[in-house]
């Protein structure tokens, strides 16, 4: 559930490659056209990584990390107001880039102009999705809330065909946008007339899950090709939002009279590992394998977060549910779909 530019700044405009979440944190920027994974940031071939864990294995740590995260903002909000929780996230997120940053002595970027960028960005993909999230779990389940982040590819898809005049649509992926959607009105059961809906709140999960595309669209023409590191611009850019909550959370919020432990703990990891760990996982995985197969995440997300949700909080789930979750990842998958398979 967490979008950053680690996937812009390592691809071209070329294939189609399904986005990460929200994530949680975001997570990761949607993409909807495929990226080169022999392309860096500043369009150069990058080193070959490290291999301490089997790539396998990370990316179902990544999946469970993200997947988690719906559960972690659930529990979090039960203790503080969805902007505290949305602002430990990012300062806990931003602390553990930074200490990634110093171990690989890894500086800020520089000019003015690509910090104005990284501030829009920020806004885009964390302060508002994260936020969004955050209020949006105050009345609905955080099953809901993951399956809404998965809609983020087709969100996707669908500006990309009015805002990346490169992307073509096919018949193919246009039909994955509409089985896509069709998969969203039967998680919200349609056909009963949304009965017992929280309309609010799902709206807000939905807002969130199409504030990743539209950011990545905004790096994807702004912040291409900088010739900064990855890791550089998706520290300085959680850096950035987490100054824009710390702004806006005295503004909206009391100071707490009482720090309770479990909603405390849960925003740490929200921000420790679901943010900063998961983004160190995602670069690595996307540095290794290429962003294509590190973005096949997105798919694990969502089921991660409705087993948790069902398990330790005991949501409760219609068949409608499930069903309208794997609709939902189908057409996703399809709209990524290369133009060889129209």
């Amino acid at each position: 559930m967490v979008s950053t530019i680690v996937e812009v700044m390592s691809t071209a405009p070329t294939a189609s490659a399904p986005p990460p979440p929200a994530h949680t944190t975001p997570p990761p920027a949607p993409a909807a056209t495929a990226p080169d994974p022999e392309l860096s940031a500043g369009g150069h071939a990058p080193a070959p990584a490290r291999r301490s864990l089997d790539w396998r294995l990370r990316f179902g740590a990544l999946s469970l990390i993200w997947g988690f995260s719906f559960l972690l903002i659930k529990v979090g909000t039960e203790g503080y107001a969805p902007f505290q929780v949305t602002l430990g996230r990012l300062a806990f997120g931003t602390a553990v880039l930074a200490v990634a940053m110093a171990v690989k002595r890894e500086r800020l970027p520089r000019g003015a102009r690509t910090w104005a960028h990284l501030t829009v960005a920020a806004l885009l993909l964390n302060a508002v999705p994260f936020s969004l999230f955050a209020f949006a779990e105050l009345t609905i389940p955080s099953t809901l809330a993951g399956i809404c982040n998965a809609t983020s590819p087709l969100w996707g898809m669908a500006l990309s065909l009015v805002a990346l005049s490169e992307d073509r649509p096919t018949r193919l992926r246009v039909a994955g946008l509409g089985l896509g959607f069709l998969g969203v009105l039967t998680v919200l059961g349609a056909w009963q007339g949304f009965d017992g809906l929280d309309a609010r709140g799902t709206t807000l999960a939905l807002l969130a899950s199409l504030s990743y595309p539209v950011g990545w669209i905004y790096l994807r023409r702004t912040l291409a090709h900088t010739g900064s590191s990855a890791l550089s611009m998706t520290g300085a850019q959680l850096f950035l939002a987490t100054l824009q909550l710390a702004v806006v959370t005295p503004l909206f919020t009391d100071l707490p009279t009482r720090f309770p432990l479990v909603p405390l703990l849960a925003t740490a990891a929200l921000g420790a590992l679901g943010t900063g760990l998961a983004l160190l996982i995602q670069y690595g995985l996307v540095t290794e394998v290429g962003p294509t197969t590190a973005q096949m995440v997105t798919y694990f997300i969502p089921v991660v977060a409705t087993a948790a949700g069902v398990a330790l909080l005991g949501e409760t789930l219609s068949w409608s549910t499930p069903v309208g979750a794997v609709i939902v990842l189908a057409g996703a998958a399809l709209t990524q779909a290369r133009r060889s398979g129209s």
